[in-house]
């Protein structure tokens, strides 16, 4: 457990998150997860957690660990094509995860995944969430759209909300 991760997080709190994602921001997220679902048969989640607390925080849970608890409690893995994706940002780590189901897993591989979220670390380091949250989510809607193209009317299993915890 690092004393400066636990200082990281207790300092740049849920505050953070929600100055860096303002609810026009938001609304613009979740406008291009819409528009991004309109590619494809999968469903997309974009999540940002500020910090980590109580337990998490002090068992030093690294993101890609807390990425799948939030995939599981969201239910991502129970779509019809098994092809949901969670788009997980740690603010205070500033990591990005993709937790994507096995379907799509399958065929874009962790290489694929990881390119993408290192492409919206790069943009984060720089300041530029929006563009970063707004790349990575468009990233993923093609390799949902080479693999899983619509299939009839479009099914919103998910919510195209952005959460804020």
């Amino acid at each position: 457990m690092s004393i400066k991760r636990i200082a990281r997080h207790l300092v740049q709190h849920h505050w953070r998150a929600k100055q860096i994602f303002p609810p026009a921001v938001l609304a613009r997220i979740e406008q291009a997860i819409r528009q991004g679902e309109a590619t494809h048969s999968g469903q997309v989640r974009f999540v940002v957690e500020g910090a980590l607390d109580g337990a998490p925080l002090f068992r030093n849970q690294p993101a890609r660990a807390r990425a799948l608890d939030v995939f599981s409690h969201l239910r991502i893995w129970d779509t019809a094509h098994n092809n949901g994706v969670l788009i997980y940002l740690l603010l205070a780590d500033r990591d990005v995860e993709i937790v994507a189901d096995r379907g799509i897993h399958a065929k874009v591989g962790g290489e694929g995944w990881e390119s993408i979220c290192r492409a919206m670390e790069a943009e984060f380091a720089s300041g530029q969430f929006e563009r970063g949250v707004i790349g990575g989510i468009a990233a993923v809607s093609r390799e949902l759209s080479r693999h899983f193209p619509p299939q009839g009317p479009h099914v919103n299993e998910l919510p195209d909300a952005p959460l804020v915890m």
